[in-house]
């Protein structure tokens, strides 16, 4: 082992602190499996350690680290490194960004590099901060994890390194788990007046083709029968979507809602009332919401580019987000037929994608520094 005792891994979940997002799920879900293993001890670190202690309880192995700046800079130059250094930390886990000055070994997962292959996406700005602070963070790291082939091949073609180690996302267990269909839809009727809707759940970016399903929507006239929700917080806007949006009719503008900020719980009940869920995304570096919908019985129609390609048990109900004819077929497909083969969809994402083989993955790479 690198040390006497323990090996010590911090695990930096700052992301706890602000808005849901996709890198909460996945350290939730890897360090919920990975916390099992009493052979470690783990120090996770963000500004509100109540909240990490809601998801995550307590036990022996498990330390909570409060940060007290916020900004990231602060944090990554000198908060971090002080208390590694403190701690006497053997591994720091990060996503995307490492601190500068490194006192242990660094993990990092960089999900993806996006902005590299669809740089019209993303602002110039963005792109070149990206960039920048990814190469160096991937450069210096001692295990680099990714979540999909696709990502992998971009990031040792843009970043120029080598070794990158795929380790899928999981699925949640209560995507899973067993609902009400009728009680749940009655559910959300009452709390959002709404029943009989489309669901896509994504943060907004050009590259999640809103505006795509949007069309689809108006243009074969299912606002008539159906609402269209989107959940999802803003990140760039997305000029396509809100012409389109703005130019429409007010009785069509009221059967389309989004919800922004939503509560994990919230979500899954607006999940799981939905009639049918789509994912048009153009681009991604792995694309669990459509996974998720599946495990929970949602009819599931999905975009087939970039890491989605792997998803190929979708089959007929894969589409072209780049092909707007393909959408409204696949879309009025979906609504009229359903999906006969879900339940078998659904074991296949439950054996394939869970964190249990994630965190075998990552504990493989971990001994190959604790065995030397």
């Amino acid at each position: 082992m690198l040390n006497n005792t323990k090996t010590k891994i911090f695990v930096d979940c700052h992301v706890f602190d602000g808005n849901f997002q996709g890198t909460r799920t996945y350290i939730q879900g890897l360090y919920l499996e990975l916390i099992k293993d009493s052979t470690k001890d783990f120090y996770l670190a963000a500004y509100d350690i109540k909240n990490l202690k809601q998801i995550f309880g307590e036990q022996d192995n498990l330390k909570y680290v409060k940060y007290y700046f916020k900004n990231p800079f602060i944090r990554l130059l000198f908060e971090i490194p002080r208390l590694i250094f403190k701690n006497k930390i053997d591994f720091a886990h990060f996503q995307y960004r490492v601190p500068p000055l490194k006192l242990c070994k660094y993990i990092v997962t960089t999900h993806d590099v996006l902005f590299e292959d669809f740089p019209e996406d993303f602002p110039r700005l963005n792109r070149f901060q990206s960039f920048l602070t990814y190469k160096f963070s991937a450069k210096i790291s001692d295990i680099i994890f990714t979540v999909s082939e696709y990502s992998k091949i971009q990031i040792e073609k843009h970043l120029k390194v080598k070794n990158v180690v795929v380790m899928p996302n999981g699925i949640d267990d209560i995507f899973f788990e067993e609902y009400d269909k009728e009680k749940t839809v009655l559910d959300v009727k009452k709390e959002h007046g709404i029943s009989n809707y489309i669901l896509y759940v994504s943060r907004w970016e050009p590259r999640k083709n809103h505006h795509l399903l949007l069309k689809s929507f108006v243009n074969q006239k299912i606002y008539e029968n159906y609402h269209l929700v989107f959940i999802g917080d803003n990140t760039f806007k997305n000029k396509d979507f809100d012409t389109l949006f703005n130019s429409l009719e007010e009785k069509i503008k009221q059967k389309i809602i989004c919800f922004k900020r939503v509560e994990f719980e919230k979500m899954i009940l607006l999940l799981r009332g939905s009639n049918v869920s789509v994912y048009p995304s153009r681009a991604e570096g792995f694309g669990i919401p459509p996974l998720e919908s599946v495990a929970a019985k949602i009819p599931t129609i999905c975009s087939n580019q970039t890491a989605m390609g792997d998803f190929d048990f979708f089959d007929n109900y894969f589409f072209n987000p780049t092909n707007q004819k393909d959408l409204d077929e696949k879309l009025n497909y979906v609504i009229e037929n359903k999906d006969e083969n879900l339940l078998q969809k659904r074991e296949i994402i439950k054996q394939k994608y869970n964190w249990k083989i994630a965190a075998k993955i990552f504990n493989s790479q971990i001994e190959k520094f604790t065995d030397s």
